[in-house]
């Protein structure tokens, strides 16, 4: 019962060769509760809600920034919802910004909505449909990738 021995252990030790999971569409999303920091990146298959504070890129199915949330760093995923406070670019099918959104870099979309009293400053860029947003193609729109038609940067503070 208490010997030295070695015993088998009953723990799962996944292999490197096993695929990942993708989660059913009615599964929960992954939360980042507020009183949790993150340093590094976030990727997952499924959807994440980030209520706390990330410093690193994130990729996701859906992603969904809380009203206290405070990120920095690039976005990628099909649907990208901004309540609170993003610092880096947003790469989405879908972008929805909130009232209470705060966003300080580029976004390119397909779709994008800004709701009154959102605040963005940078540039607003349109996909075309036959280019799909890749969560696995993440880069910063670098100031030579830009389009030089765009001139200076958006800023746009909706008051309703």
């Amino acid at each position: 019962m208490f010997s030295k021995g070695s015993k088998p252990t009953d723990a799962y030790t996944p292999s490197t060769t096993e695929p990942a999971r993708t989660p059913a569409r009615g599964a929960s999303p992954s939360i980042i509760s507020a009183d949790l920091r993150i340093v590094g990146d976030l990727a997952s298959a499924g959807d994440l809600q980030i209520d706390g504070e990330v410093e690193g890129d994130i990729q996701s199915r859906t992603l969904t920034v809380g009203e206290g949330a405070q990120v920095k760093g690039s976005l990628s995923a099909e649907t990208v919802r901004v309540c609170g406070s993003v610092s880096g670019q947003i790469k989405a099918t879908t972008v929805v910004l909130d009232k209470t959104a705060r966003v300080t870099g580029d976004i390119m979309h397909t779709s994008l909505a800004i709701e009154p009293g959102a605040f963005l400053e940078g540039h607003c860029r349109r996909l075309d449909t036959a280019s799909k947003v890749s969560a696995a193609n993440v880069s910063p729109m670098k100031e030579k990738d830009r389009p030089s038609d765009l001139g200076s940067p958006t800023v746009a503070a909706v008051n309703s």
